[in-house]
């Protein structure tokens, strides 16, 4: 099949050169067009996914036109700040009704949107109902190198999810499929915000126990806020919820992992940002599952903590203080806090 990357960061490069793998016809869009003539001629992309070669037959290009021409599959691999602007800008030279897949792990900040509203709200009104969420645990970096890993690709549309389950599958790179699209968004993106603190735990010295403590009660933080909008429960305890929190919290390759470790370490969050290369989506997700929690009534208190660390200044140390001596409780609860 024809299939148009759009994102040519590590996953972006990932996917197109697995799906070329996958004897799909690619093409990979990157922005900057400095970049994209980088990537041209190394066949490589040094700074987000070195040691990968670009097949030769994979084209790169940073003209929008050029990459959706005949596109049969559309994948959007750019970090949720700029889905809403890449939607607008593809919309118009989208042909017919290719399979929309979205990677992207992130609630828009201000609009509290997922992502897949974003694209149905951008793209031609013939996609609404028919995007496909593909999630669950898959550093770009393992799946590059054919480390066996398994995924979901979640929509209404349980058609689409399938047509992406027969794109993208190989024999190491499982696709299950999945309806509850709300569940698996909320579940990636949401995860992040639990990342940044495992990451700010390894920055103060801390152990296994108050790591296991802490994904246990994010798992339930976030099934809390994605059972009150809609999603399916049983959801967070597959790949996209569990499985990816797990990768997330524990993984050398997760940016935001490493991103709240340098914050427990005691670097500012300017700081940390100014150093790294990727984008570190749990940082604008944390704004906007705190405010999706002060909508729903729903409490978040691991978010609400790194939402106090992140951006009001609060010492770690005291935020996990907090969090330890909270009034006490049941730890099954079936109704919201």
């Amino acid at each position: 099949m024809n299939i148009a990357v759009l994102g040519a960061g590590s996953w972006g490069t990932a996917l197109a050169v697995m799906l070329h793998g996958n004897s799909h016809i690619v093409r990979m869009w990157e922005f900057f067009p400095e970049l994209a003539g980088e990537l041209l001629q190394r066949r490589e992309n040094v700074k987000m996914l070195p040691g990968i070669h670009i097949p030769e037959s994979i084209v790169i290009t940073s003209d929008p036109t050029e990459a959706l021409e005949s596109a049969e599959v559309i994948v959007f691999v750019v970090p949720t700040t700029v889905v809403r602007s890449t939607a607008q800008a593809a919309a118009p030279l989208i042909e017919g009704t290719p399979l929309i897949v979205n990677t992207a792990k992130g609630i828009e900040e201000g609009t509290t949107q997922r992502i897949s509203e974003i694209l149905e709200e951008e793209l031609p009104e013939r996609f609404a109902g028919h995007t496909v969420t593909l999630s669950g645990p898959s550093h770009a970096e393992e799946v590059s190198r054919r480390v066996p890993t398994t995924v979901v690709a979640a929509s209404p549309d349980i058609e689409a999810a399938e047509q992406a389950q027969k794109v993208f599958s190989t024999e190491t790179f499982r696709v299950y499929t999945n309806t509850d699209q709300l569940g698996v968004e909320l579940a990636g993106s949401l995860k992040n915000v639990v990342a940044v603190a495992a990451g700010v735990l390894d920055g103060l010295g801390y152990g296994d126990n108050t790591k296991g403590a802490l994904m246990t009660r994010g798992l339930a933080e976030i099934s809390r806020l994605g059972v009150e909008l809609g999603a399916d429960p049983l959801t967070f305890a597959g790949l996209s919820g569990m499985g990816d929190l797990i990768t997330t919290c524990v993984s050398r390759h997760s940016r935001n992992r490493h991103l709240g470790e340098q914050i427990g370490r005691g670097k500012t969050l300017e700081e940390t940002l100014s150093e790294m290369v990727m984008v570190a989506e749990g940082v604008n997700t944390i704004r906007s599952a705190r405010e999706l929690a002060l909508k729903t009534g729903v409490e978040m208190p691991i978010t609400q903590a790194m939402f106090e660390v992140l951006f009001e200044e609060k010492k770690p140390q005291q935020a996990v203080l907090e969090l330890m001596t909270r009034q006490l409780k049941p730890e099954l609860e079936h109704h919201r806090g």
